[in-house]
């Protein structure tokens, strides 16, 4: 190991990590390189965390498990804590009373990182708004570091970031919550209900969301969605330069559509101006909301000085993100679309809006205590038939049931407990022309460890589907 560096703030200082999994073995592989003493708890015991604790064998850190003891605080420094880590609970409640911070893993590296920042965050769309801007910056020719909330730490990367480098981090409302610091470019993709069971209401889910800008400094630019209601209200908080991005309207700073063109003007066209990026027909998305998503990338991707041509050759390209929308199949004419990320009802709203083909709707899993009444009249007006499935699925199916009508679109609502019964069935009603769409409007957490994993286990289930002739 190197040796630490002295003059960072935390050297010397006592470390207490709260979680274990990426985001808190992130921070325990960085955190000794800067000279701090590292402690780790995790709620889960020895047994469960043991692979995990085998990577770090000869590293400085010691453990604390099955809980999170008020104790460590006697001799903590900071309390770092990863996404999952609800900072309502006991241990950080009593931290901020002894006056110990809490921090995280994006908080310092935007402390450290020596290159600017563009950061997204969003209830819907900071994924693919997130890895489209870094695949402009990369058709750019420019060596780009993405990251955050998906795929890398780039607490990981911090030492490979140069000051001449692109940075693109996705931050959800988790980490954001904490922060005191924000990215030169925040991106707010739209602020819809979302996270209530963490957040406990809307004001504290949007108060988090507007953390990714209410750092920023005057020459600093925050960019919002004109079209979204929960987006657009924060921009009345901002101090630093606003751009906005719109389907609706002309913007003078930002990027919008005029006809079947999307556009970039102001702050976010390179050499000024208003300049063409490309054509809706470029687009190989689905959907309203994610034509609301390219805008979002062109808006910061000028901003940050990339060229139109290269954010055109980016948007040709760009095939969406996994478990978005993401047609994994075609089988005997029905089209399998894994929209797995959509675990809020406005998500799948969007979903549904995206396809003109009858639509048989797998939705379920666990709640998030958010209304569902917009979506469930929707349904029986535009879903042919909805498959409910897990924890709240029952609940789903008798709300959805005493909303139909003589002259509702829909014709059956069944529930069954498990994905895998869910997939079955709708397998055998689905006829040639139809699409199966898995949009649960729930978290996973009833039966699955995250919305990758159910993504994952629906496209082996439709995998696994013999080919028949088509049906009608």
């Amino acid at each position: 190991m190197t040796t630490p560096d002295v003059s960072d703030p935390l050297f010397g200082k006592t470390a207490v990590i709260l979680g274990f999994a990426r985001q808190g073995q992130a921070l325990a592989r960085w955190l000794p390189t800067v000279g701090a003493r590292v402690i780790v708890s995790d709620k889960r015991n020895f047994g469960d965390l043991a692979e995990a604790i085998l990577d770090f064998v000869n590293a400085p850190i010691s453990y604390a498990l099955s809980g999170h003891p008020l104790s460590l605080l006697d001799e903590a420094d900071v309390l770092f804590l990863s996404g999952g880590v609800d900072p309502r609970q006991p241990i950080c409640v009593e931290a901020r009373r002894r006056g110990i911070p809490l921090s995280n893993d994006a908080q310092l590296f935007l402390e450290r990182c020596p290159a600017p920042i563009i950061g997204v965050t969003g209830s819907a769309g900071k994924t693919t708004t997130t890895t489209l801007i870094g695949e402009m910056c990369k058709a750019a020719q420019l060596t780009t570091f993405v990251g955050g909330n998906i795929g890398d730490v780039l607490l990981d990367k911090l030492d490979q970031v140069r000051p001449e480098h692109k940075v693109v981090m996705e931050l959800s409302s988790f980490q954001l919550e904490l922060m005191t610091r924000s990215p030169h470019i925040a991106v707010i993709t739209n602020v819809t209900p979302n996270h209530l069971d963490r957040h406990g209401t809307m004001e504290n889910y949007l108060e988090a969301k507007a953390q990714i800008f209410l750092h920023q400094q005057p020459d600093d630019i925050a960019i919002f969605n004109l079209d979204d209601a929960g987006s657009f209200s924060l921009s009345r908080r901002a101090i630093s330069r606003k751009a906005f991005f719109s389907t609706q309207d002309m913007v003078s700073d930002g990027a919008f559509l005029a006809g079947s063109r999307l556009m970039v003007t102001g702050v976010s066209a390179p050499d000024g101006g208003a300049k063409i990026v490309c054509s809706c027909e470029d687009i190989k998305l689905r959907g309203k909301h994610n034509l609301q998503n390219v805008l979002a990338a062109c808006a910061a991707a000028g901003a940050a000085g990339v060229p139109v041509e290269a954010m055109r050759e980016a948007i040709r390209a760009f095939k969406g993100v996994p478990h978005r929308l993401e047609v994994v199949r075609v089988v005997g004419g029905v089209t399998y679309v894994n929209d797995s990320i959509a675990t809020s009802p406005d998500r799948v709203i969007a979903a549904i809006c995206s396809f003109n083909e009858p639509i048989i709707l797998l939705a379920g899993g666990r709640d998030k205590k958010l209304p569902w009444d917009r979506l469930l009249t929707l349904v029986v007006d535009r879903v042919k038939h909805l498959i409910t499935f897990g924890e709240f699925g029952e609940q789903i199916a008798e709300m959805t049931r005493r909303l139909i009508r003589p002259r509702s679109y829909i014709d059956a609502v069944e529930y069954y407990a498990t994905l895998d019964i869910a997939v079955k069935h709708a397998a055998e009603i689905a006829r040639s022309g139809d699409v199966v769409l898995l949009s649960p409007g729930c978290a996973s957490y009833d039966a699955y460890q995250d919305f990758e994993e159910r993504g994952e286990h629906f496209r082996a289930l439709v995998s696994a589907l013999e080919e028949r002739g088509s049906r009608r």
